[in-house]
């Protein structure tokens, strides 16, 4: 009885709230609208995929949501803080504290090693670089992938690039982990890994995990999913 409770009162509030939000493009003459008046609440330690065919406005949600861009109109609440009030260095900030990004294309840097990939976000959050290191470590180590500390992204699989961009993703011990289509460029065997291991950091560390995709499989094992 008393768990249910405790369970109910912390996810009593968003951690992620789109009030209203539309996102407009302008192409010549013509205004293309992205997302129009959408709203989104995402819990503390839910599991979600936001599912939609291909044009529906998945990804945009996606940059929205992840504060990577800034709405056309509307309101975003990252823990309660308005993101649309703030200043880019600001947001960076937070978005750099709150929140881990995974991405189909991996986006890792190729000059640089894997453990020095994993470095990057820390780099703005003040981490010392002896921390810095040792904490890439660790979580190329839980990844499974202590063995590929000093090589080039050219040299790993796409599995265990994919596995790099997830412990990056972890670097500032984030709330909120969003993935856009992280299983997108993997083979099924793969890309079951891949879900595996984000569904380990949503149970096992109570993670905020919200996936963008247009994968039935993958969205059925989300505890939710927004249709747009």
């Amino acid at each position: 009885e008393m768990m249910v409770k405790t369970k109910k009162r912390k996810r009593k509030t968003p951690i992620i709230r789109l009030r209203n939000v539309a996102k407009h493009y302008h192409m010549g003459d013509e205004t293309v609208k992205a997302l129009d008046e959408i709203n989104i609440d995402v819990y503390e330690g839910e599991f979600v995929a936001i599912v939609g065919p291909s044009g529906s406005g998945k990804s945009t949600a996606m940059n929205l949501v992840g504060a990577l861009d800034f709405s056309t109109k509307g309101d975003i609440y990252l823990d309660n803080i308005n993101i649309e009030k703030l200043e880019e260095s600001d947001l960076a900030q937070i978005r750099g504290k709150k929140i881990g990004f995974i991405f189909q294309t991996f986006n890792l840097i190729p000059s640089l090693t894997t453990v020095e990939n994993v470095m990057v976000p820390m780099i703005f959050q003040g981490y010392e670089p002896e921390e810095r290191k040792k904490r890439a470590e660790i979580l190329l180590r839980k990844v499974g992938l202590d063995h590929r500390l000093d090589h080039k992204p050219s040299e790993l699989s796409g599995g265990e690039r994919q596995r790099v961009a997830i412990a990056r993703s972890l670097a500032n011990d984030p709330e909120v982990i969003l993935a856009d289509e992280p299983t997108g460029n993997l083979d099924t065997k793969t890309g079951e890994q891949i879900l595996a291991l984000l569904q380990e950091l949503h149970k096992k560390e109570g993670k905020t995990l919200i996936i963008v995709t247009h994968d039935d499989y993958i969205a059925k094992k989300a505890e939710r999913i927004i249709e747009l």
